[in-house]
């Protein structure tokens, strides 16, 4: 049986990219929210720093660069009912 991963929601300010990544990993990447309590590949905490597509796409590998894709995609997909509940302000 697998656990589902809940988020908490991450509203965009005024000039802040969208994109928060892992800086313990710097392999998951997640679209205005960050996985809780914890990474899902290292299982860091609070290890997580905003950014935009084009910084990612400059120094990313291919497979964070298509995570940052996919995410993004994802988001624009989900009805704002499904949205976490839950918000870092």
């Amino acid at each position: 049986m697998s656990a589902i991963q809940s988020f908490w929601s991450v509203p965009q300010r005024d000039g802040e990219p969208p994109f928060w990544m892992c800086m313990s990993c710097l392999s998951e990447v997640f679209y205005r929210k960050v996985p809780m309590p914890d990474c899902p590949t290292c299982h860091g905490v609070s290890t997580y720093e905003a950014f935009t597509l084009e910084a990612i796409r400059d120094w990313g590998t291919e497979d964070l660069v298509a995570k940052a894709d996919l995410a993004q995609q994802a988001s624009n997909l989900e009805p704002a009912s499904a949205a976490s509940t839950h918000s870092i302000d």
